[in-house]
């Protein structure tokens, strides 16, 4: 419970870019998972890896990734030993992603859905979704860094026929990314939309993100004032005019 707590801490002050604050919170977690169990350390390793990500040392991250894909495969069986692997490597694809390496991409991809493979739906273990619904917002997302914008959005016609069973705090950045796709591709108002529906899923994630503060400056700078639905999403993210 208490490495859980500060895996919370983490993912709380990453969000707000508190990163001393998640720096510390990751080291206090990996001296309680080491009291806890294998899944909770390489939990730990996941948020550890994290940290590298928020910090941009993407190098790091991955040598992170791949050490703890050893100790799990090492130390976990059956589902927990799935369960493990796929978020690693699901962090682990984030990471090759952020650096354009097609390679460590694809391999990663690979690893995290035949780990998903061992779930018929999303499960949560210590406060963490793993199974094919998280995989395809990972997927999603990993897609955009590397500007396979139609992968991306490709993926994303699933969703529109069978939403999701994730929680906010994974629809609005799904939703994030297919508005950076879209806007990529010169779909201004698609991006608009996906954007609105980040907006509606989770109002107070899409408030503070740096992706949707991001796209609603691009926006705003392509449509100025014309667009009344902007406006209202700009000024509920605070952005000055």
């Amino acid at each position: 419970m208490v490495a859980d707590v500060y895996s919370t801490v983490y993912w709380l002050a990453a969000r707000h870019r508190w990163m001393d604050l998640a720096d510390l919170a990751v080291a206090k977690q990996h001296m309680a998972a080491e009291r806890a169990g294998s899944l909770a350390v390489a939990i730990a390793a996941r948020d550890e890896a994290g940290t590298f990500l928020n910090f941009g040392d993407f190098a790091g991250g991955l040598a992170v990734v791949e050490r703890a894909v050893v100790e799990a495969e090492r130390t976990l069986t059956g589902w927990e030993r799935s369960f493990a692997l796929g978020l690693l490597h699901l962090r682990g694809m984030t990471l090759a992603g952020r650096v354009k390496d097609r390679t460590e991409v694809a391999r990663h991809k690979e690893r995290a859905w035949r780990m998903a493979d061992d779930f018929p739906r999303d499960v949560e273990e210590h406060g963490i979704h793993f199974g094919p619904e998280n995989t395809l917002t990972h997927v999603v997302a990993t897609s955009v860094d590397i500007e396979d914008f139609g992968d991306a959005l490709s993926f994303m016609e699933g969703v529109s026929q069978s939403p999701l069973s994730l929680p906010a705090t994974r629809i609005g950045p799904l939703h994030m990314n297919a508005s950076r796709a879209r806007l990529a591709l010169g779909d201004r108002d698609g991006a608009l939309d996906s954007l609105s529906e980040a907006w509606e899923a989770a109002p107070q994630m899409a408030r503070v993100h740096p992706h949707s503060q991001e796209l609603l400056r691009v926006l705003t700078s392509i449509h100025r004032r014309s667009n009344p639905r902007l406006m209202t999403l700009t000024k509920r993210a605070g952005i000055a005019l």
